[in-house]
């Protein structure tokens, strides 16, 4: 300790000090982080923590903290996005299987075949989308931690609850569904839990994103579950028209045509919500997410029209799916994307919360 100085020398309690003042015998990394190490940087500290190239001014009627975002973006990853092009699918998916359920007796094998599709199609929408969670999170382990409590005032908390109820409710209807006596029996009641869980799943994310304080989120927060909702059945009827054509049918292409235009309203209500406070909306207008927004808008309307037109071919069909699910899939990675940009905005939280039209 060279640089070491006596504090209070002339005292009866003299201080020996290197300049830090810290007390090393509690100064010590523990714990699960202490040993790891960061490869790459904060992205979110380069954008944010960036040197000013000029004084910030305090003055005039747009005023903000030193010209500084106040909020911080989302670290989320691409999982993200996939994770709600999945699992709004899987969701949608296994509300319409427990809903043919309920309406079709056990004798209409053709309609209950299509059932069956349809929680084959949420199960395997929603393992895979649990993945890109798991992986988001980095440890499996952390997705276990977040069931130690049921907090149903937090959407995070209620989604890892939907999803794990969602996955095991879903696996045993596709195993025992139209099969006879008591399995059959488990393979039903099953198959109606599925379809609660898979309408709370094909919704919640919407719930997620809106409940922040994101400005472009927030201001649509009564619109974006309903569009996500309707995003997630486009997105089941298209992914059964494209991958079971020999299943596919008037029910699965009603369902999902109702999603895509559904989907388009509420796509433009969310814009007109935003655009209340001009600098709110603006990332809709001059960003490249929001062009991202608009190419989703305009696949989704060409798969319904493909979808509405006389003379409806498997080839067309399929086309139609394809543009649906690429609508989609570019829709939510839109909504990730259109919130990084609004909370890098320092003025659009200043704007929202003073009103400034």
């Amino acid at each position: 300790m060279g640089d070491e100085r006596v504090r209070y020398a002339k005292s009866v309690d003299p201080v020996r000090t290197d300049g830090r003042n810290v007390d090393e015998s509690v100064g010590v990394l523990s714990g699960e982080a202490s040993h790891q190490r960061v490869r790459h940087g904060d992205a979110h500290l380069k954008d944010v923590a960036r040197k000013w190239e000029h004084v910030p001014s305090s003055g005039g009627a747009d005023v903000t903290y030193y010209d500084r975002p106040m909020l911080k973006q989302s670290v989320w990853s691409i999982d993200i996005p996939l994770y709600y092009f999945l699992g709004g699918a899987a969701g949608a998916a296994l509300t319409l299987g427990a809903a043919l359920q309920l309406v079709t007796p056990r004798e209409d094998r053709s309609t209950r075949k299509l059932s069956a599709v349809c929680h084959w199609t949420g199960i395997t929408g929603s393992t895979i989308g649990a993945g890109f969670l798991i992986h988001d999170l980095g440890r499996p382990a952390r997705f276990l931690y977040m069931m130690r409590v049921f907090r149903p005032t937090s959407p995070m908390n209620m989604g890892v609850w939907i999803l794990s109820g969602a996955a095991p409710t879903a696996i045993t209807t596709g195993l025992l569904l139209n099969r006879e006596g008591v399995l059959g029996t488990i393979g039903e009641v099953a198959g109606y839990l599925s379809g609660l869980f898979g309408a709370a799943l094909a919704t919640y994310t919407g719930v997620l994103v809106s409940n922040t304080a994101i400005p472009i989120w927030q201001a649509a927060r009564r619109w974006m579950p309903v569009l996500f909702a309707a995003s997630g059945a486009a997105t089941a009827g298209s992914v059964i028209d494209v991958f079971v054509p020999s299943s596919s049918c008037r029910t699965t292409q009603v369902f999902g045509t109702a999603g895509r235009l559904v989907e388009i309203v509420a796509a433009k209500q969310v814009e007109l919500a935003a655009n209340e406070i001009p600098k709110v909306g603006e990332p809709f207008r001059r960003s490249a997410p929001g062009l991202l927004w608009k190419a989703a808008t305009a696949l989704t309307a060409a798969s319904l029209v493909a979808t509405m037109m006389p003379g409806k071919t498997p080839s067309r069909m399929k086309t139609a799916g394809l543009l649906g699910i690429a609508g989609s899939l570019c829709l939510r990675l839109a909504v990730h994307y259109l919130g990084n940009v609004s909370a890098r905005d320092p003025l659009a939280s200043f704007h929202q919360q003073r009103g400034t039209h």
